[in-house]
């Protein structure tokens, strides 16, 4: 034990002096680039601009589609709305761009679970991290052609980069891979606490999957429309790299993309922010907006999301605020451990 002290207060005292010239460097970096995205703002083309958030809009739609079937394959006898399920989805990823950590991953959840009312938590949770199958697949290729460009740096080099989050973990794998033992044991532990409930549990878990058995179904009702998705997500990115004159071309979209597939495992910075800027500033060194383009995209597609997220939030859900969504996730857990149903979205 006084082994894992000794090490556990060793990696705190060089992560606590790493961490704040870090953050400031990052925070630092980012003002400028905001600094800049403003002064390059009248260069800015707004037609490709607008085309590439109307296609970045149509990705989204088109991912909550692929939600949409794998919610209906574990709930094939209820009524489930395709306009609920996007509404969660904008309102998650609205917040998850102003907030840092996922806390929009649990919103999400919450009115998924909201507009199904004889869902259950484990099962709507379930259901929705099936798509991450097809993202690690798209992921991994994406990340395969970006480390082979010889421009984007390989994961040793990630402690070298101006973003806190990314540089910290990559400077201190101790401290790293202690941190992943910890939570490994606190979930073994939590496990064993819940046992008599795991039975049930694994029950609404495995129904949650059942779009993955079904291979027919899994092809034409999640995996064609997350492929069609990266599609317009791919395109969106084109049209945004023409727009802050970057040029849109395979190779850079793919580097963007392989951007955000590193930035999407370290959710410390709203979007992650540090992360993106940082790689890209790195990628693109050789182009004088790359600095504009870093910000500005995060700010674009911000702005469109959170429009989106809030209208879903008043029209679709009937909520007022963020607070109310909190007390009334707070109500829904207490009836479903009361076995009540709470009314549905929009009722």
């Amino acid at each position: 034990m006084s082994g894992m002290s000794a090490l556990a207060a060793a990696v705190d005292s060089a992560a606590s002096a790493h961490h704040g010239s870090s953050i400031g460097s990052t925070v630092s970096s980012l003002i400028d680039s905001i600094g800049t995205f403003f002064s390059q703002l009248e260069s800015l083309r707004w037609g490709p601009l607008l085309l590439g958030l109307a296609l970045y809009a149509v990705y989204l739609l088109l991912r909550s589609r692929a939600l949409w079937g794998a919610l209906r394959a574990a709930y094939p006898g209820e009524p489930i709305r395709w306009r609920d399920v996007w509404g969660a989805y904008m309102v998650g990823y609205a917040i998850n761009n102003v907030f840092p950590l996922g806390g929009g991953n649990v919103a999400q959840l919450f009115l998924t679970r909201l507009a199904i009312p004889a869902s259950s938590y484990p099962t709507v949770a379930t259901a929705l991290s099936t798509g991450v199958i097809f993202d690690w697949f798209m992921g991994l290729l994406v990340m395969c052609f970006a480390f082979t460009q010889g421009v984007f740096p390989k994961p040793p080099d990630f402690s070298k980069l101006p973003a806190f989050d990314i540089s910290f973990f990559a400077s201190h794998m101790r401290f790293t891979l202690f941190l992943l033992t910890v939570l490994g044991v606190v979930f073994l532990v939590g496990f064993a606490l819940l046992s008599a409930k795991v039975k049930a549990f694994w029950e609404r878990v495995r129904q949650g999957l059942a779009i993955l058995r079904d291979r027919r179904r899994y092809r034409r009702d999640m995996a064609r429309w997350q492929f069609a998705s990266w599609v317009a997500r791919f395109a969106a990115y084109w049209a945004l790299l023409d727009a802050f004159h970057i040029g849109g071309s395979v190779r850079n979209v793919l580097l963007v993309l392989g951007v955000q597939v590193v930035a999407s495992v370290f959710p410390f910075t709203p979007g992650g922010a540090g992360v993106q800027q940082a790689l890209l500033l790195t990628i693109f060194a050789h182009n004088s907006y790359v600095a504009s383009f870093s910000v500005g995209q995060q700010i674009a597609t911000a702005v469109l999301t959170t429009a989106c997220g809030f209208g879903a939030l008043v029209l679709i859900f009937r909520f007022r605020s963020f607070r109310e969504v909190i007390e009334r996730s707070k109500a829904d857990r207490r009836a479903q451990s009361a076995g009540e149903v709470l009314p549905s979205a929009g009722g």
